[in-house]
């Protein structure tokens, strides 16, 4: 079979406005047959019709207050100075809220405002007007009246309100039923013992829970091995069966992605190749009138190409339009580079410093899911631009509420594990607080200090002059930001080697002499700067050190490496290579602090940082995982503010 290619690379707005019309052409975007519903079921779902009321309610006059129902010609000229008597008998009687006026009443004193003389006789002082504290005969809804229209998202308010009306069945908008077929020899399903090449099947799981929250009814099918005939097979049979069809990987262009040619055999391809980023790869088509998408097997791709392609298809299905997405402004805290001719959808972490919220960029790989899980909203970087510098404000998509945003203790620069852990018992102490901590390395924290887009820094810099940490890095590059330094722990740095230390790494001499691969931090860590001390300090060249330049953002990226054996050792620290069952070579124990500047020092953002940092759960969470001492947690290290 000839090998697929792309066969364009289509701006968004363009593939999906031409998809969305030829599916209308089709029919494909209409609802299926009406559905009635018992109305306490139909939360959420969509009415195929107006719904009617078939009774008003209330359905007779009630009183709307405790007190005596009375003629209000019977109470005029009552007042103060010449209260009025009435008896009670046909046109005065006692009533409580919600039951029926009697007949020939037309008004409800308060019982507050009544004085009763004797068993039967009340005095009152002020007259009543006619239907005062009364709920007249369709006050709420009157029969015939509509009560919702067609195609509306019914809401539990609706419900009551359907209710009221009398009416307990309603027509509505059938889920579109939506068949999910993950493809690919590698796949296996989650929980079974994995081997090296496999791929855990997660992707249709993501996807189902998001057609489920966009009104459709998911059903997964079992994975699909590589083959075209079986492929062939299955798409068919679904296609038949379900109203939406997703194939989930094989949309690329492999030697085994075969869903474009599969889909251009069995019906149309609208488009092969959207010029987005993640998500390239994404084939729209159609099949006998249904719509039939090969979604990108990478799961930030298979993500961001359902939510442009298929939610508005399931929207339309249910007569609804997909609702607007939040969004704030927002400033860009890293430079990003872009490709012109794609439009990109970069996942940030958002956090309110000052007056402004930052955006940080964060993973832009499209294999990395877990850059979804910390996104809390997307930067889309249009097409026809390169990128946007430092500072510029930009419109973010929000994933999480801005409430939520703006309570966020923004902390950027070196990595720590325990920074996890104190968001962790942040958030189970504050609900509604979080902890955004973005890697860019200790110099980078500090830089991003100076820019005023951080509440602190994580930093560890050792001066190679005096052996301390930190201090002469703070005079130097914020020289007139007055800073605090908090001591959160000491911790080992060393060597990351495979169980055992096969390669008998016992320091820098060895990956030099050796040759072994070795995986780097990057430019501007705290841990490089440590490493390349050490190269000073033996008079070893950087172009000695086998895999130098390759470089990792965090501790637990540069373990994975060794644990994968890509490489046979790197700079990190002992709780990283503990987590992962790997041995360690400790070369120094050094300090890492919390770099807070003044104004922010006692605010709620950093004051609930060191009450976590102060508690014992905390604490003895952090000791279990190895490697660090908190004999000075929590103390105050370095202090520049004014006298």
């Amino acid at each position: 079979m000839q090998r697929d290619v792309y066969l364009e690379d289509k701006p968004l707005e363009e593939a999906l406005e031409e998809y969305m019309a030829h599916l209308a052409a089709v029919g494909a975007l209409q609802p299926g047959p009406r559905q009635m519903l018992p109305v306490e079921e139909a939360a959420d779902r969509v009415t195929a019709e107006p719904v009617y009321a078939k009774s008003s309610s209330p359905h007779y006059h009630a009183a709307a207050m405790d007190g005596v129902a009375v003629r209000a010609a019977d109470t005029f000229g009552a007042s103060d100075a010449a209260p009025k008597q009435l008896a009670l008998g046909e046109f005065a009687a006692l009533v409580d809220t919600g039951e029926p006026l009697p007949s020939g009443c037309d008004a409800v004193i308060m019982i507050e405002d009544v004085h009763f003389i004797d068993d039967r006789t009340f005095e009152i002082t002020a007259g009543a007007v006619p239907w005062q504290h009364v709920r007249v005969i369709g006050e709420d809804v009157v029969a015939t009246e509509m009560i919702v229209p067609a195609n509306h998202r019914l809401r539990p308010v609706d419900l009551g309100g359907i209710l009221a009306g009398g009416v307990t069945e309603i027509p509505v908008h059938p889920r579109p039923r939506v068949a999910l077929l993950p493809t690919g020899n590698e796949l296996v399903q989650p929980g079974t013992g994995l081997k090296p090449g496999d791929i855990i099947e997660y992707n249709t799981r993501m996807l189902g829970a998001m057609v489920t929250g966009w009104g459709g009814e998911p059903v997964r099918r079992d994975i699909i091995a590589d083959d075209f005939d079986v492929l062939k097979k299955a798409l068919r049979g679904a296609v038949d069966e379900y109203d939406v069809v997703l194939i989930n990987a094989g949309s690329s262009a492999g030697r085994e992605d075969f869903t474009a040619h599969l889909m251009g055999e069995l019906g149309r391809v609208l488009t092969h190749g959207v010029a987005i980023k993640p998500g390239k790869p994404v084939v729209l088509g159609e099949i006998s009138g249904k719509p039939v998408v090969g979604v990108p097997g990478y799961p930030v791709s298979t993500v961001l190409a359902a939510d442009l392609f298929v939610k508005p298809i399931l929207y339309s299905k249910l007569g609804s339009v997909p609702p607007a997405p939040q969004t704030t402004e927002a400033v860009v805290s890293r430079k990003i580079v872009s490709p012109m001719g794609t439009e990109e959808l970069v996942r940030v972490k958002l956090g309110q410093v000052g007056e402004k919220i930052v955006a940080t960029p964060i993973s832009r790989g499209a294999g990395v899911i877990m850059s979804m899980v910390r996104a809390d909203g997307m930067l889309r970087v249009p097409r026809l631009s390169e990128g946007y510098n430092v500072g510029r404000a930009v419109q973010v998509e929000l994933m999480r509420p801005l409430e939520e945003v703006r309570e966020t203790t923004v902390v950027i620069g070196s990595h720590d594990i325990t920074l996890d852990v104190i968001a962790n018992h942040l958030r189970k102490k504050y609900p509604f607080a979080t902890l955004s901590s973005a890697h860019v390395g200790s110099l980078g924290g500090l830089n991003a200090l100076k820019r005023g887009e951080a509440h602190c820094a994580g930093t560890h810099l050792l001066d190679e002059e005096t052996g301390d940490y930190n201090v002469s890095y703070i005079e130097r590059l914020l020289p007139d930001r007055p800073v605090v330094l908090v001591n959160l722990v000491y911790r080992e740095q060393g060597f990351i080697v495979a169980p055992g230390n096969p390669e008998g790494i016992r320091g820098a001499e060895d990956l030099a002499e050796k040759g072994v691969p070795f995986i780097n931090r990057q430019r501007g860590a705290g841990t490089r700067v440590l490493f390349d001390f050490k190269l000073k300090q033996q008079g070893i060249a950087s172009a000695q050190i086998q895999g130098y330049e390759r470089e990792e953002y965090t501790h637990m990226a540069v373990a994975a490496a060794v644990a994968a054996g890509s490489a046979a050792a790197g700079m990190g620290i002992r709780a990283a290579a503990l987590a992962l069952g790997l041995d360690f070579v400790p070369v120094v124990e050094e300090r890492y602090d919390l770099c807070i500047p003044e104004e922010y020092f006692s605010s709620p953002y950093i004051e609930r940082l060191l009450e976590i940092m102060a508690e014992a759960a905390f604490r003895e969470e952090v000791r279990s995982l190895g490697g660090y001492d908190l004999r000075d947690c929590g103390r105050l290290m370095y202090d520049g503010r004014a006298n």
